[in-house]
């Protein structure tokens, strides 16, 4: 329970998690993360890429051109296997990336970013830091870090939760 005060002349009262009253965790996030990736989702457009793919990119462009098994973007990206396949196999066939067989593993095939794919990536990307930019202007500089490294701290207990249920 948190406390509040109606008044500065009234005593703290308790006020459950659930009120009406405060800021809750689930609609913050979902209305965070909503308008985000709709403002994204709009500016992409020209690109004709989505967010989606965008972040299928990017996870690629960050394993260094090694390549990535469909389970390991799955994961990175926190996302449902089914999801991660149905986009992979559309972003194949816009050229975006391929698919190989794992050098010693027929079963795995490693996905890599193809060069179209890597063009695409840049020219998202300085549209993917200027929207992040642009909203974290709304905190002072001097607190951004602190905000980031909070968020990673609560998507990591949101992960927690979800693998202990």
């Amino acid at each position: 329970m948190n406390l509040l005060k109606s008044n500065p002349d009234q005593p703290l009262i308790p006020v459950p998690i659930d009120s009406p009253d405060r800021k809750r965790l689930p609609p913050l996030m979902r209305r965070c993360w909503y308008s985000l990736n709709q403002a994204f989702r709009r500016r992409l457009s020209p690109l004709k890429l989505t967010p989606d793919q965008f972040t299928v990119l990017r996870t690629l462009v960050d394993s260094h051109n090694e390549g990535l098994a469909q389970c390991d973007i799955s994961r990175m990206m926190s996302s449902d296997p089914n999801t991660i396949a149905s986009l992979v196999e559309r972003m194949e066939k816009l050229q975006l990336l391929k698919r190989d067989q794992k050098a010693g593993d027929k079963r795995v095939r490693l996905i890599t970013i193809t060069p179209y794919g890597h063009s695409i990536y840049e020219q998202a990307r300085k549209i993917a830091i200027d929207l992040q930019l642009e909203i974290l202007q709304s905190i002072p500089e001097s607190r951004r870090e602190s905000f980031l490294e909070d968020l990673d701290t609560i998507g990591n207990a949101c992960r927690n939760a979800l693998e202990n249920s």
